[in-house]
């Protein structure tokens, strides 16, 4: 979900969110790449295989090209497909294709519009002319769609080689909605969107700094670790923020969770209306991530 392009994370979480829709989408998906692979194979209803595949290399560039290592095969392959979809609904199926073989059966398919768009072997029913349109539009197509989106994901085209725009190697948690009760309790939704997959994102200790600079509340690796469960509200069954036995909290990618630091010294705070305080999560890396906002009521 973290960096799916043109607003496409919006629908996966809202999948992630209904968990049917999920598995139906997941089975459908499956299932017209399955089928579509077939007729590629075989050769039937060619240029319709190529439509359906040209469909599903779009999905997959805007899903899964972004995250580094462990999704650019997929981002390359659907790139590939994309280019060869195109190609096969311009030139059709082959000489042993299951469309060349149809029409030895019945030559009449050829003088059929919805044959010749679908399958393959014949020309489609086009003048040279709007023939030449068509594929030099497509052509276009294919080259914006794939050098802008490989552009977008590592550069090399008007920048420079870099990183997926996520970061493949460090996590960031992003905040936003932080509540500060009067008491320094805290209140905040957080959610890991960069870093590599294949390990957590480790919170190894928070703390709520006032307008001057000055720290007010502390929270530490080891209160962090023994977060009550109710006071973790996650997004989604899938990715996780939870407590670690030892490092604080622990966050996979794709994880966003709202939750309450309650007061961790209560003798130490002092919350007035001067200025916005800013809550400063420290990861197991160094990276310090930070977000402002006033106290409730002031």
């Amino acid at each position: 979900m973290p960096g799916a392009i043109l607003g496409t994370s919006h629908l996966v979480s809202f999948l992630l969110h209904h968990f049917i829709l999920l598995y139906a989408g997941v089975i459908i998906f499956s299932a017209v790449e399955l089928i579509s692979g077939a007729m590629l194979i075989s050769g039937f209803l060619t240029r319709l295989a190529a439509i359906l595949t040209l469909g599903l290399s779009f999905t997959l560039m805007l899903l899964f090209g972004w995250q580094g290592a462990t999704c650019i095969d997929e981002w390359t392959m659907a790139a590939s497909n994309f280019g060869m979809g195109i190609t096969l609904f311009l030139v059709g199926g082959g000489a042993y294709s299951v469309d060349n073989w149809l029409l030895k059966k019945k030559p009449a398919l050829a003088q059929r519009a919805w044959f010749r768009w679908l399958g393959g072997s014949e020309p489609l029913p086009l003048s040279d002319a709007a023939f030449k349109k068509l594929a030099l539009t497509l052509f276009w197509i294919a080259v914006v769609f794939i050098v802008a989106t490989y552009s977008y994901y590592r550069g090399s085209v008007i920048t420079p080689f870099h990183g997926d725009p996520t970061g493949v190697k460090i996590h960031h948690i992003q905040m936003r909605d932080l509540q500060i009760a009067p008491d320094g309790s805290v209140t905040v939704h957080m959610y890991v969107n960069a870093g590599t997959a294949s390990v957590p994102a480790h919170i190894i200790s928070a703390r709520l700094l006032n307008a001057h600079g000055k720290v007010v509340e502390v929270w530490s690796g080891k209160q962090l670790s023994h977060l009550p469960a109710i006071n973790i509200h996650n997004d989604y069954d899938y990715q996780k923020i939870s407590p670690d036995s030892v490092l604080g909290l622990k966050a996979g990618l794709g994880a966003a969770a709202t939750v309450h630091l309650p007061v961790s010294d209560s003798s130490g705070f002092i919350g007035t209306g001067d200025g916005p305080y800013q809550l400063q999560l420290l990861d197991i890396n160094g990276k310090t991530m930070s977000i402002s906002a006033h106290i409730e009521g002031s």
